[in-house]
């Protein structure tokens, strides 16, 4: 592998961390906004494939200021 593909493909890697981010962002808002609509958590969970644990930790996240 020479030093420009190396390059382009951590390009490629940065380009799809920067997507992850932005995807998960949206995911917790989905799940604050399922929380607040009165889904249950455990029909959250099966969706996300997210623990209990996660979850809890998403929605406090909105109530406490953090994300």
């Amino acid at each position: 592998m020479d030093k420009r593909s190396l390059g382009q493909l951590a390009d490629r890697f940065r380009a799809s961390e920067a997507r992850t981010e932005i995807l998960r962002q949206e995911l917790a808002a989905a799940i604050r906004q399922a929380n607040a609509d009165g889904v249950p958590q455990k029909d959250v969970c099966e969706a996300t494939g997210y623990t209990r644990q996660q979850v809890r930790r998403i929605v406090k996240a909105a109530t406490d200021g953090d994300e």
